[in-house]
């Protein structure tokens, strides 16, 4: 079965094109700055090269019809047409308390997502654009909606609820829903797989360590907890989010300042965590850079950025009752060895023993990195969350047949 994934953000679209068959990536890429000036698509080709085609593109249902366009041309396509496409699977960042697995695409869907807008104004909106271009370009082909919260969903009152007066959940639904599910599911799966152990008997962290962040417990294959909120600014110090912070401070600076809604939520989203605090960058890359250079708030900020993560896997270890499995994944977790590193320093006490000599300059690579005598696994394992949602149309699509 061929599957197309699409990931429609606010301004950008990415794709991939899985052939389930024989579990190949037919085609990759991405469409960047959609509705603003310089525009373009940037692909994959099968021997890794990249292409950029520049092109005006000004909203999602042009991009959309644009990849399909070039997946069918001569020049960098790999299909004779788009009846080869068995179904679709989006990326849908918000599903509320509505949706706890992935789904069907009905008119019913859309009208439940519509109304998670809400809850995701900068994501849902793109999303639904994404899912109604395809129905207008590939009419009658099968889609499933794959949400970043459904793993979630499976948290228990005491793990979502906040110490808010509870008429605001009944009211608004404000809890905690957490995000980067399909992540957390695919590579915390993943994990056990390798290991050849069942995913069903497991104790495991999982941290999705990047520009965004959030980290997992997962008892026997369920999200007990998660680190991101209700928005995906809690938690975690990330690259231009704040993480945990005492709402206090909020209402501090929002009186000395003069600070509107929206300007204390472009404060936390985008002025705040590793750019704020080092004023260098959101880049991990560039703030290793000035970290070199002896730059002291960069050293902070990457200080701050590991300490928070080991504050979460031990605190989320308790909550586990102990722990069978650590796994990092995400641009950080996958990359930078030195935050692994970090991490797991003086862990020893909770079974974290980690070997240096499999961690250093690892970069991408599925590997267990534990020492043999470490109690707990530690282990990285890249992300592949369209992989996942490839996965999940296909049997959705398999179990309605």
């Amino acid at each position: 079965m061929i599957v197309l994934v699409l990931n429609c953000g606010s301004s950008s679209i990415k794709y991939k094109l899985f052939d389930l068959k024989t579990n190949k990536v037919l085609a990759q890429g991405g469409i960047e700055k959609i509705g603003l000036d310089g525009s373009f698509l940037k692909l994959a080709t099968p021997d890794d090269q990249k292409i950029i085609i520049n092109k005006n593109i000004p909203e999602h249902q042009t991009g959309v019809e644009f990849i399909l366009k070039v997946l069918t041309s001569k020049e960098h396509g790999c299909l004779k047409s788009l009846s080869e496409i068995d179904a679709v699977g989006h990326r849908v960042v918000h599903g509320g308390e509505k949706f706890n697995a992935s789904v069907l695409i009905s008119k019913d869907v859309i009208e439940k997502v519509e109304e998670c807008i809400d809850l995701a104004p900068l994501h849902n909106p793109s999303n639904l654009i994404g899912i109604r271009a395809v129905e207008k370009l590939m009419p009658g082909v099968p889609q499933v909606a794959v949400f970043d919260t459904a793993f979630h969903q499976t948290m228990p009152p005491k793990a979502y609820i906040y110490g808010l007066p509870y008429s605001y959940y009944l009211k608004y639904g404000i809890r905690r829903y957490g995000f980067h599910g399909t992540s957390h599911r695919y590579v915390s799966k993943r994990a056990c797989e390798i290991l050849g152990v069942p995913y069903d008997h497991q104790r495991i962290i999982t941290a999705h360590i990047g520009n965004g962040a959030s980290i997992t417990a997962i008892r026997n294959g369920k999200s007990i907890d998660t680190s991101m909120g209700m928005t995906p600014v809690d938690g975690l110090l990330m690259g231009t989010r704040a993480g945990e912070i005492d709402p206090g401070v909020l209402t501090f600076i929002s009186g000395k300042e003069h600070l509107r809604a929206s300007d204390v939520s472009d404060l936390l989203n985008k002025q705040s965590g590793v750019l704020g605090v080092s004023g260098v960058s959101s880049d991990m890359r560039e703030l290793e850079k000035a970290i070199q250079a002896g730059n002291e708030r960069a050293i902070l900020a990457k200080e701050m950025y590991n300490y928070r993560i080991k504050k979460y896997v031990g605190s989320y270890a308790a909550v586990l009752g102990g722990l069978d499995l650590l796994v990092f994944t995400g641009g950080v977790g996958e990359n930078q060895w030195n935050t692994r590193s970090a991490v797991c320093a003086d862990m020893e006490f909770m079974g974290i023993r980690i070997d240096e000599s499999k961690n250093i300059g690892l970069h991408g690579q599925e590997m267990v990195i534990s020492a043999p005598e470490s109690k707990v696994t530690v282990m990285v394992v890249p992300t592949d969350e369209e992989l996942m949602i490839a996965r999940d149309t296909v049997d959705i699509l398999t179990k309605g047949a």
